[in-house]
Formats: C-alpha cells, sequence, structure tokens
C-alpha cells in the first residue's frame, strides 16, 4: 500500500495463506497475497522489503507443480519459506527433495522441534518447542550457503537458512496457532531480517482511505444497501467520515432481524449527517411467506423480495455515481481473479439490481481481513454491538424458524434468542465462542407447567467454536449457564416449555440449521 512497507506473501496454493498474511498485519506490516505467477517486474515494482513462500499440496520435484522465477532470489529481497515454499527454495537454489521414505521425516501434526537461536529467525526463542509439522517430502540435500538451524526426532532439515543472503526456510507452520511462539519466528523475520519498522496501523488505513474516497467522490452521489452486519456497517460508517450527506444509506427493515436490532443500526449512524432509510418491508416478506416451509424456497422469496424492495427505493433517490459494497480481502484472494472480474462476481453474488445507474463500485474494505474490519469500526466509534456482532445469515431468522413463518414465532425466537445471549454475556463467554443462536423447532412436545398439561414448540440452542466457519466444534457451556438459560426461557417466554442443546460438530452438521 501506498506510503507503507510492503510484504508480498506469494501463494502456491497453501490452506494457510490468508493466514500468514493475517499475521504479518498482526505484526503492524502491510502485506498482500498475490498467485505464484506474479511476474519478477511486477514484483520489483511492488518494492516489498519481504517475500513469504506459502505452503501447498505439490511436490516441488513434480514438473507440474508451482514454480517461481528463479531470478527472484537475485533481488536482494529477504524471502522467507513455509512447508511447500520451504522445499521450493532448497529445489530452486540448487538442494535435493525427496519423497519421504517410510518412518523417516515423514510428520503431521505436533512435534516437538529443536531450534538453534543464534539465528536471527529464532531470537528471543526457547531451544526447544511444538511446531505444526504437515510434509510428506523430504529436504535430503540443503542448497550450498545454507546451514541447518532447526531439527526435530526425524527430519534434520525442519529449518534452514542462508543468512548471509536473507533466506530462510521453515518445513513446519509458523502461522498456525499449535506451532509455539510461531507469530514470534514471523515477528523476527519481519523486524530482524526485513527490517520492518511497523507503520501499518488501523488509524493510518482509517485517514487514507478517509481521504482516498472524498478525492475520488468528489460532489458525487453514493448509495449503500446497509444489511447491519460488520462489513455493510463499518462500510457506511466510513464513506458517512469521507462524504457525509452525498451518502444514502437503505437498509431493508425485513422483520426478520433479532431483538432490537434494527432500532440499534439505526440508532449507530445518528451521529453522522448522511441520508439513512429505513424501509419497514416487515408485513411484505412475512406476506410474501406465509404457508412457506421449505427452506431454499424462503432464502430465494427473501433475496428476491429485497432487491424489489432495493429497487423501489433506489428509483426514489434517482441516479448515483457510485455504489458501495463491502467486500472483504478473504473475497478477494479467493475469487483468484483480476478486479474487473471481481466486481462482476460480487455484483452478481450480492444480487445487486440491474436498474441501478451507476460509474463505479466502491469497495473500502477490499484489502481488510474480519478482525481488521472490526479494528476500522473501532477507529470509527461504531458501538461495540455492530463492531462484534456475530455471524447473522441473510435470511435472518427466517431459517431459525424452522418449517412456516409466521410473527407470532419470530416474536417467539427473538425473545428467547435474546434472552440465550443476555446470559452468555452475564456469563462472560461472548468471546469464547463465534457464534450462539436459538432455533425454534416445528416439534411440539407435552410438559408440566403448574398443575397444567401444556403442549408447546421446543427450542434449540447452538453454540460453536470455529476458526474458519468451514468446520466447527460445539461449545462446551458451564451446565450452570444452560440451567439459567433454560429456566429464564421457559418463564418468560410463552410457548416454550423445552429446551434442548444441539451438541453436533460441523461436519456432519451444518451451523446453521436450515
Amino acid at each position: 500500500m501506498e506510503n507503507h512497507q510492503f510484504v508480498l506473501v506469494l501463494d502456491f496454493g497453501g490452506q494457510y495463506n490468508q493466514l500468514i498474511a493475517r499475521r504479518v498485519r498482526e505484526h503492524h506490516v502491510y502485506c498482500e497475497v498475490k498467485p505464484y505467477k506474479t511476474s519478477i517486474d511486477e514484483i520489483r515494482a511492488m518494492n516489498p522489503i519481504g517475500i513469504i513462500f506459502t505452503g501447498g499440496p505439490n511436490s516441488v520435484y513434480d514438473e507440474k507443480s508451482p514454480k517461481c522465477d528463479p531470478s527472484l532470489f537475485e533481488l536482494g529481497i529477504p524471502v522467507l519459506g513455509i512447508c511447500y515454499g520451504c522445499q521450493l527454495m532448497a529445489h530452486t537454489l540448487g538442494g535435493e527433495v525427496t519423497a519421504a521414505q517410510e518412518d523417516t521425516a515423514r510428520e503431521y501434526g505436533k512435534t516437538e522441534t529443536f531450534y538453534n537461536t543464534s539465528c536471527k529467525l529464532f531470537k528471543g526463542l526457547q531451544e526447544h518447542g511444538i511446531s505444526w509439522m504437515s510434509h510428506g517430502d523430504y529436504m535430503a540435500k540443503v542448497p550450498e550457503g545454507f546451514s541447518l538451524v532447526a531439527h526435530t526426532e526425524m527430519c534434520p532439515t525442519a529449518a534452514i537458512a542462508d543468512e548471509a543472503r536473507g533466506f530462510y526456510g521453515v518445513q513446519y507452520h509458523p502461522e498456525v496457532n499449535h506451532t509455539e511462539n510461531g507469530s514470534l519466528m514471523l515477528k523476527n523475520f519481519l523486524y530482524e531480517v526485513c527490517g520492518a519498522k511497523g507503520d501499518w496501523t488501523m488509524e493510518d488505513y482509517k485517514n487514507n482511505s478517509i481521504r482516498t474516497i472524498r478525492e475520488k467522490v468528489g460532489d458525487g452521489k453514493v448509495l449503500l444497501a446497509l444489511s447491519g452486519g460488520v462489513d455493510s456497517s463499518v462500510a457506511a460508517a466510513l464513506l458517512a467520515e469521507a462524504v457525509g450527506n452525498q451518502l444514502t444509506c437503505v437498509f431493508v427493515d425485513h422483520g426478520l432481524m433479532r431483538k432490537d436490532e434494527g432500532d440499534e443500526v439505526e440508532a449507530a449512524f445518528t451521529k453522522w449527517d448522511i441520508n439513512f432509510i429505513r424501509v419497514d418491508a416487515e408485513a411484505r416478506f412475512l406476506g410474501k411467506l406465509a404457508g412457506v416451509s421449505d427452506p431454499e424456497t424462503k432464502r430465494k422469496i427473501i433475496g428476491e423480495e429485497f432487491i424489489r424492495v432495493f429497487e423501489e427505493e433506489g428509483k426514489k433517490i434517482g441516479k448515483v455515481d457510485y455504489l458501495v459494497q463491502g467486500t472483504i480481502y478473504p473475497d478477494v484472494i479467493e475469487s483468484g481473479t483480476g478486479d474487473a472480474a471481481v466486481i462482476k462476481s460480487h455484483h452478481n453474488v450480492g444480487g445487486l439490481p440491474d436498474f441501478v445507474d451507476f460509474k463505479e463500485i466502491i469497495e473500502p474494505l477490499r484489502l481488510l481481513f474480519k478482525d481488521e474490519v472490526r479494528q476500522l469500526g473501532r477507529e470509527l466509534d461504531l458501538p461495540e454491538y455492530l463492531v462484534m456482532r456475530q455471524p447473522f445469515p441473510g435470511p435472518g431468522l427466517a431459517i431459525r424458524v424452522i418449517g412456516d413463518i409466521t410473527k407470532e414465532k419470530l416474536d417467539i425466537l427473538r425473545e428467547a434468542d435474546f434472552i440465550f445471549r443476555d446470559e452468555i454475556a452475564k456469563a462472560g463467554l461472548e468471546y469464547s465462542m463465534n457464534q450462539y443462536f436459538a432455533v425454534l423447532t416445528n416439534m411440539r412436545s407435552v410438559g408440566v407447567m403448574g398443575d397444567g398439561r401444556t403442549y408447546d414448540y421446543t427450542l434449540a440452542l447452538r453454540s460453536v467454536t470455529t476458526t474458519d466457519f468451514m468446520t466447527a466444534d460445539w461449545a462446551r457451556i458451564p451446565y450452570e449457564v444452560l440451567d439459567r438459560i433454560s429456566v429464564r426461557i421457559v418463564n418468560e417466554v410463552a410457548h416454550i416449555n423445552r429446551i434442548v442443546y444441539d451438541i453436533t460438530s460441523k461436519p456432519p452438521a451444518t451451523i446453521e440449521w436450515e
């Protein structure tokens, strides 16, 4: 990024490529992930202070495996190779990489590793610790000029270094939490080897973004579809700070949000002089959803109706110059395409109506990870309840009411879900789990309340811990907390007489029920 030191992460297909970038940025050094095919001329123009090679699933000795231009090692730029990246460096510079023999040098999972602490990469570390290994190939010979600086019981080449040229390779993954002091190793590479100054801060990003947006927009009109989620809320706050009343935010309240959420979103933006349009569309959405129980049909109806409502409001506004989207950096990385294709893809995925007449899309968060978006939200003084808002599905509570949807069911769920979240917060557990919510099932069962028989709904509670939302484990909420939640819901919410807790991981289950 302009005016910042820059580290380039070259992606060779590793599953942790985003995580490497996040770890670098956590040390206040700006970096971006680029494909391994990035040309030498492009790399030179980027002027990075260091380059990191990611891992990957291939074997470097396979002719079809991804490679880098060998002249990259002649640029005078420090390089850190991780796993496949380490083997690629060794292979390219004259070493030898072979398939590991059975019971020799093939390692997976947590592995005790011994470090040469005189090496810059391991400055300040203990001489041994746990590293996370995942490799079936082996560096049988290291290139000339390299020394062995870490080993395990099975692998003598756990890390290599040519400190004169600033080339380092580690066979393990320092970016994952399973590697003890892995973050410190990356910090040492950045500061001890690359000479990083730590000039990447969210305050600086905010100020630069505001200035850039103002220059781009000029006196133009800007339109943003505000969902109330973290990304759209932070994007709206940034644009509000930059262009004020030139911004129009359209917040479609479909009546499928959690308790008080619509009011909270609206209240958060009263501090700015913007055009905030809140469309009360509850009756309209519930009318379309009446009698519908299939989850995919629900999603389709909600998506289409959102477009229609947004379309109607857009026609009232007239021509706008810029359309804002809350695209974040993982979306960009995962797309793997150029900017034009990314914009088209997001346009389609977002379901924005074709009628909107705009000359350019602004994506002010496209260089940020989710945790950085939250940091930016705090810099913009957004309330914490928005900054730390959990992932919430686009169809909202419609897919947390199993079966057909009525206002009565939604109100029951809203109250029960609020109690669940309230008790989790009171117990100080809200940051120990990544997503938690209530589901109103369509199952009724017999109960006893007072001296009378009841026949009411079963409510399911769901809470998970996860790092990527691709896999998840159920959260171990203390029994006494679950007890308080159950007692409150049954006593305070009508038509619920049974509480169950979902203890299924993902897979085989999904996080949401529908």
